[in-house]
This record gives C-alpha cells, structure tokens and sequence, in this order.
C-alpha cells in the first residue's frame, strides 16, 4: 500500500489528500468516527499549508507521508512555504467564536484536540508538520 502522496498547492487536491488518507486509514480498521477525525486533521493542516504557507501556488507542493509506529498512526506533511509560527499561537476562545458567528481561526486548535501530538518544525527551509494519533 503506498504510504506517500504530493501534490501542488491548489485547493483541488485537497479532495485528493482525503481519499489518500481515507484509503489508507480504511486497512487499519478504526471506527468511522476515529478515521473521519484524522481526515479532518490531515485535511485542516494540508489546507493551511496551501492557503497559507504557500499562498495557492501550484508550482509548489506538499508532501504527505502516513507511517504506523506501534498502536498509532502518524502523518508527516512537508512544504517549503511561509513556516507556521507555532510559538506565536495563541489558542483561540472557540465558544466567544461560536458566539459571534466568526468563521475560521479554530484549524489549530481542533487539530490538537483530535490528535494526540502535534508538531511544527523547520529546518533548513523545508517545514514539517507532524501529526501522531493513538489507535489501540
């Protein structure tokens, strides 16, 4: 099964990162609610990367690797955009959110409350994201 994709930074693949990751995720035979949750991570961090870190420029890509420590599944995602500056975040109040209707700035924080670890880092201008989850 392979275990990698890359696409470039368009909007369009990030139906393309789902079905890979879904496929992927579909052999491990984890509750639809637990698969959909990693989707949704994976889906949230590929869509900041590309609107974000890379402004949507198809010249650049995004790769995405899905591994199997022991009882987890981890996904590792690499760009060569703008690197997210984790050290500034600020985790938003989701409810004051709710509350007045805005829309958006919550990707992070649902991400982090999905997996089990969450990791920016950047070295020599490449930008990795990990993202691990427990599944037994």
């Amino acid at each position: 099964m392979n275990n990698s994709i890359r696409v470039n930074c368009t909007k369009k693949n990030l139906k393309l990162i789902r079905d890979f990751v879904t496929q992927y995720l579909q052999e491990l035979s984890l509750s639809d609610v637990l698969m959909n949750q990693m989707v949704l991570a994976v889906d949230e961090i590929c869509a900041n990367l590309i609107i974000h870190a890379n402004n949507e420029d198809p010249t650049k890509y995004i790769y995405l690797t899905i591994t199997e420590p022991k009882n987890a599944v981890q996904f590792e995602i690499n760009d060569n955009g703008v690197a997210f500056q984790h050290h500034n975040y600020k985790e938003p109040d989701i409810l004051e959110h709710v509350r007045i209707g805005k829309k958006g700035g919550v990707g992070i924080a649902l991400v982090k409350r999905i997996m089990d670890k969450v990791e920016f880092t950047t070295r020599n201008g490449s930008n990795a994201c990990l993202l691990y989850k427990k599944i037994k």
